[in-house]
C-alpha cells in the first residue's frame, strides 16, 4: 500500500518566504497528511530529505529553501549542491525528493522584493503538491503496469 503522507522540510533562513511555500503545498494536500520539519538552512535539506525518503513513511519529500547572493560565498555552488543532493536523496531511496529551492539573480531585502517572492513561494509549494500527486500516481501505475505484465 502507498503512503498517503509527505515529508515537507524547510530552511529555516528567510523562513518568512520559505514557509508560504508549505502554504500552498496544503492549498493542494491537506495539512494532515503533511508533516513538517525545520532545517537550520538550505545546505542541510538533501541529508534531512534523504533519512525521511528512506523511512519509508513517505509518498513524496520535499524540500523548500531560498538560496540569495549574500556576498560572503558562492551561492550558485550552494544551490546546485542542495539540487544535486535532493536529486541524488530520490535515486538512492526510491522516494520522489521534490525541490521547492529557488535562487534569485536578484534579491534585495526590501518589502517589494519579499512580497514578491513569498506570493512566488506560494505558487511554487502548490506546483510541488501537484507534482507529487502526479509522479506518485505515475509511480503507483507504472508498478502496477508492470506487475500485470510479468504475471502475464
Amino acid at each position: 500500500m502507498t503512503s498517503s503522507c509527505y515529508a515537507f522540510v524547510k530552511a529555516n533562513w528567510h523562513d518568512d518566504i520559505v514557509s508560504r511555500a508549505l502554504d500552498g503545498f496544503c492549498e493542494i494536500i491537506p495539512s494532515a497528511q503533511v508533516d513538517v520539519f525545520d532545517v537550520p538552512g538550505a545546505f542541510e535539506l538533501p541529508l534531512f530529505c534523504r533519512d525521511l525518503a528512506a523511512s519509508g513513511r513517505y509518498a513524496a519529500v520535499i524540500g523548500a529553501a531560498l538560496v540569495v547572493d549574500g556576498g560572503i560565498y558562492r551561492h550558485d555552488f550552494v544551490a546546485q549542491a542542495v539540487v544535486d543532493g535532493l536529486m541524488r536523496a530520490g535515486m538512492e531511496t526510491s522516494v520522489p525528493v521534490l525541490s521547492v529551492s529557488l535562487t534569485p539573480h536578484h534579491y534585495q531585502e526590501t518589502d517589494h522584493h519579499s512580497q514578491i517572492f513569498r506570493n512566488h513561494f506560494v505558487e511554487k509549494g502548490r506546483e510541488a503538491a501537484r507534482a507529487a500527486i502526479m509522479i506518485c500516481k505515475a509511480r503507483a501505475s507504472s508498478a502496477s503496469l508492470i506487475t500485470h505484465r510479468a504475471a502475464a
